[in-house]
């Protein structure tokens, strides 16, 4: 396995539809894109499966656990594939940007996201890579629990799905290792 690509999420029907699952969906549509077909590991607590393109093995994770345990699956996924942390991709919601956008980024701090705090600690380490799906911010703090764990509005969809286009995209480039292509496509959308 060459790269390990994490979508976060919360398991279970009554979270499908909100913002906090982000990056389940971008996974759910290259799966879908690809006719591939996401199968419950539970050495790894998580729905898995292989996107093989250009020569690369691209080892699919959507953890089964809730958003705050998420670590444990990457971890012990990576840990089995001996995938280096560098060469994780992990894709979530994130507050701070607006719906429609999505950014690449290496690193950085968890910015109160309870599945990257989990990973960070389930890794040791923070120096993995982040695709960020922009989903908005309600306004002001107290509202942040409701706004993620809610439905986005039919507009606010349509907007989420366009990054989500727009990341999915660029796939091919970043794990062809045109990182900066990747990065200059998506973030000049």
């Amino acid at each position: 396995m060459d790269w390990l690509l994490v979508g976060l999420g919360n398991p279970g029907a009554e979270y499908l539809r909100t913002r906090h699952n982000a990056g389940f969906w971008l996974v759910r549509a290259l799966a879908a894109d690809h006719g591939i077909i996401l199968r419950p590991e539970r050495r790894w607590h998580c729905l898995a499966s292989t996107w093989s393109r250009d020569g690369q093995d691209i080892g699919l994770c959507l953890p089964q656990e809730f958003m705050n345990r998420s670590g444990g699956a990457v971890q012990a996924m990576a840990a089995f594939y001996k995938i280096p942390t560098a060469r994780i991709l992990v894709v979530h919601d994130d507050l701070d940007l607006s719906a429609g956008i999505a950014r690449l980024k290496l690193g950085g701090g968890h910015g109160g996201h309870n599945g990257l705090r989990d990973i960070d600690r389930a890794l040791g380490s923070r120096d993995y890579w982040r695709l960020r799906i922009g989903i908005g911010h309600p306004g002001h703090k107290d509202a942040v629990v409701g706004y993620v764990l809610g439905v986005p509005s039919p507009a606010e969809k349509a907007a989420i799905d366009s990054a989500i286009a727009q990341a999915l995209a660029v796939l091919p480039d970043f794990f062809a290792g045109r990182i900066d292509q990747a990065q200059l496509t998506l973030h000049s959308n």
